[in-house]
Order: structure tokens, then C-alpha cells, then sequence
């Protein structure tokens, strides 16, 4: 395997731990509006803040990944991330505008005591979920399928051309898989009434992901994919299933687990029908960016390679201890009163 190869499969490792665990942050964001609602105004507020205290602990460590996966894009591949980037520029914008508002909701929340002020920062969880989300599926789904690229490596297409009906299909099967994944995080990591909404909240987003995921998920291979990827379709269906079943049975944990294999598989389908490309032309088979052609010289992807050979195992390692730490379950009930300041009228 080649250095170039073997830093094409190190970015999709990190995307591929992105998805998974970003993955349920965005579907906690995405749900908790709902399972937050309730006639008395002061348990929903409980009940809202059990849901966003699941992923409280870890929500920046996953983002980490995304950082991981950029800097190492833009160091193992420049071309790649040149012509992405500029090409992409719109949509990858308004997921940094999100990402950027959902920080934000989530650190000020709780800094103000005032029922106007956590409803705005709710509704700006809930963009910075779903915005990013849908335009997460967009993006890779357009990577895969093409677009119009010239002999500069300049993306000629406009942004309503992104927006073609295999593009859409990917957004809202990221969106939707991601609800899914996150509602079974939350009936993984709560208990009481809280954790009894989120089971059935993930029983009824099993089907419709198992539909919307399967649709995709076979247009990619019919479409892109390659004779060995048939596996990895029928490994997101399987395991899509059987968190159908698993959700029926409130068995959370299990299904959190095939959520996550749903997702792996999903991800690395896409990356293996770009294999060898990374960024395919619509308009001239001449002007794709393969990963012989985009990446670094040798010497910089060597260094990139001790560097992460050191580096990764901690980082890795320390998120791990960070779940560890943090495995016990959360109930509305163990909330305590909001301790913001008080806005004066």
C-alpha cells in the first residue's frame, strides 16, 4: 500500500468516527425540542436539560475528529481540499455557521435564567443539528457522484446544481439515521420518563431509516459502488433491522451498538466507490482528482505519518476515558434548578 492510499483510508477513519460520534450528537440536538416537551413548563425545562446533559461530557471531543479529518485532508491532500473547498464553499460555509451557533446554544444556555432566553438557544441547538446533518449527506453524496470539474481542478458547478435528487436522498438519510442514532443514545444514557419517550421516539424512527437508508444505500452501489461493496449494503440493512427489532424489544444498548455499524458501513460505502478518486468530474474522466495526483509529496506524508503514530493512540485513548467516566445513566429528576443570572426587566 502506498502512502497516498494509506492516508486516503487514515481520512476516511476519521470521518467514519465522526459520523458515528457527532453523528448522535446531532440527533440529541435534533430531538430534544420533542422529548422535552411537557404541560409544566419547569419539568420540560428538566427534562430538556437531561437530554442535552447526555452528550454534555463529550459533544466538543467529538468535534475533534472533523478537525482531525480537515488538517489531515488538507495536509495529506491539498488538491483535494483546494478544489473541495472552493467548489463547495456555500454549503461547507452554512455547516460552520451551524456548528459555530450550536457551540454557542449549548455553552450559554444555562447562563441566563430566563424561559425566552434557553427557547432561543433550543432553536439554535436545533439548526446547528439539523443544518449540518442534512448538508453533511449532501456533500459526500456529490463527492461520490461528481461534479463538473475543469482542467484548473476548479469546480465549475453552481450550488442548486448540489442540489440534484441522489444529494438530496443522502441529506435526509444523514438526517434521519442521525435521529435515529441519537434517540437511542438518549435511551442508552437516561432513565425515567425521559428514557421511556426516547425508546419510543427510537422505535418510530427505526422504519423510516431503514427505508430512507436502504435507498440510499442501494442507489450508491448500483450507481458507484464496486462488486465487493454489496457487502457493506447488506451490512447497513442487517443492521438497520435489527435495531428495529432491538428498539421494539427497549434493548437500547445493542442498538446503539448496530446504529453505529449502520453508519460505519454507510460511510465506508461511499468512501470505497470513490476509491481510487477523491474528487471524480462530471464532464471529463481527464479531469478527476485521484489520490495519486492530489496528494503531498513523500516526505510530508511520512512525516504526517510518525506524527499521527504517536499522536492518535492518546487522543484516542483519552476520549475513550472520557466515556468511561461518564457512563452513568441521567434522569429529569436529578436536574437541579436553573442557577443562570437573572435578567432584569
Amino acid at each position: 500500500m502506498s502512502l497516498p492510499e494509506f492516508w486516503f483510508f487514515i481520512i476516511a477513519f476519521f470521518f467514519v468516527g465522526y459520523f458515528v460520534l457527532e453523528g448522535f450528537d446531532f440527533g440529541v440536538g435534533m430531538l430534544m425540542p420533542i422529548l422535552g416537551r411537557h404541560p409544566d413548563a419547569a419539568t420540560g425545562e428538566k427534562r430538556r436539560r437531561a437530554v442535552l446533559n447526555t452528550i454534555g461530557p463529550v459533544w466538543d471531543g467529538n468535534e475533534v475528529w472533523l478537525i482531525t479529518a480537515g488538517g489531515a485532508l488538507f495536509a495529506a491532500f491539498p488538491e483535494w481540499y483546494a478544489t473541495l473547498f472552493s467548489g463547495f464553499y456555500l454549503p461547507l460555509l452554512l455547516i460552520l455557521v451551524a456548528l459555530i451557533l450550536r457551540i454557542c446554544a449549548i455553552e450559554w444556555r444555562g447562563k441566563i435564567d430566563d424561559p425566552t432566553w434557553r427557547r432561543r438557544c433550543d432553536i439554535g441547538i436545533g439548526i446547528g443539528s439539523w443544518v449540518p446533518a442534512v448538508l453533511w449527506g449532501v456533500a459526500f453524496a456529490n463527492i461520490v457522484r461528481g461534479v463538473a470539474i475543469d482542467e484548473n481542478k476548479k469546480v465549475t458547478a453552481g450550488f442548486f446544481d448540489l442540489l440534484n435528487p441522489y444529494a438530496l436522498l443522502g441529506g435526509v438519510t444523514m438526517a434521519v439515521v442521525f435521529a435515529l442514532h441519537g434517540a437511542v443514545f438518549i435511551a442508552l444514557k437516561t432513565s425515567g420518563d425521559v428514557h421511556e419517550d426516547s425508546v419510543k421516539m427510537a422505535a418510530w424512527l427505526s422504519v423510516p431509516a431503514v427505508l430512507v437508508g436502504g435507498a440510499f444505500a442501494l442507489w450508491t452501489q448500483l450507481a458507484y459502488g464496486k462488486t465487493w461493496t454489496w457487502v457493506l449494503v447488506a451490512v447497513a440493512a442487517v443492521a438497520l433491522l435489527l435495531v428495529v427489532a432491538l428498539t421494539a424489544k427497549v434493548r437500547e444498548g445493542w442498538a446503539f451498538v448496530f446504529t453505529s455499524i449502520a453508519i460505519v458501513a454507510v460511510v465506508v460505502l461511499l468512501f470505497a466507490s470513490l476509491f481510487p478518486n477523491v474528487m471524480p468530474s462530471s464532464t471529463d474522466a481527464a479531469f478527476d482528482l485521484t489520490i495519486a495526483n492530489a496528494s503531498s509529496s513523500p516526505y510530508t506524508l511520512k512525516v504526517m505519518t510518525w506524527a499521527a503514530a504517536f499522536a492518535a493512540p492518546v487522543v484516542i485513548g483519552y476520549q475513550a476515558w472520557t466515556y468511561w467516566v461518564f457512563r452513568q445513566r441521567i434522569s429529569s429528576a436529578q436536574i437541579p434548578d436553573s442557577i443562570g443570572l437573572t435578567v432584569k426587566s
